[in-house]
């Protein structure tokens, strides 16, 4: 154990190659989680669950913000003809409309960034789980991924655990 976490200090500081690491008979892998995270199925599936979630209150917000702009419009063009009681009265509307606007959509991003993370630190918990699938199935030995500067094509891994996610999804939707 104490050999690997030295030859596992010199792989990550970059000081032994991938072959000579190999040579130990240590197999050392990479895995862009990004890559992976972002072209998964689960993640389009993800996202367009949130967007059908959000996308009443989304509608909502734009036709508040469409008809805030509208009273606007009428006062900036009608002021001229109004007196000054319907000015005020047209006024503290629109500011009473803007107060409630931004309000509506603070709380929107705020419930939004919620079921974002929910959902992504879902499909983060299966990626992980996955990767560590391919790498018990490939014999690897170490897999890193983030703060890395440098890998080989040779051992990357990311598509294989993107085929893995892809047959996780079609599993899923065949039951």
């Amino acid at each position: 154990m104490k050999q690997f976490a030295q030859i596992l200090a010199l792989v990550v500081m970059g000081v032994l190659s991938f072959s000579a690491v190999s040579a130990e008979g240590v197999k050392v892998a990479f895995v862009n989680a990004g890559k992976v995270f972002e072209q998964s199925p689960q993640y389009a599936e993800a996202k367009k669950r949130l967007e059908t979630e959000f996308a009443r209150r989304n509608d909502e917000l734009v036709s508040k913000n469409q008809t805030l702009e509208k009273l606007q419009n009428k006062l900036e063009r009608d002021a001229a003809v109004m007196s000054s009681s319907e000015i005020s009265k047209l006024e503290k509307d629109i500011l009473s409309r803007k107060r409630r606007l931004k309000n509506a959509q603070a709380e929107f991003r705020e419930d939004l960034n919620l079921r974002q993370n929910e959902e992504f630190n879902k499909l983060r918990r299966q990626v992980r789980e996955v990767v560590r699938e391919v790498g018990k199935d490939e014999n690897i030995d170490l897999v890193v991924s983030e703060g890395v500067v440098y890998f080989s094509k040779r051992i990357d891994i990311s598509d294989l655990v993107l085929v893995r996610l892809k047959e996780l999804d079609k599993q899923r939707a065949a039951q």
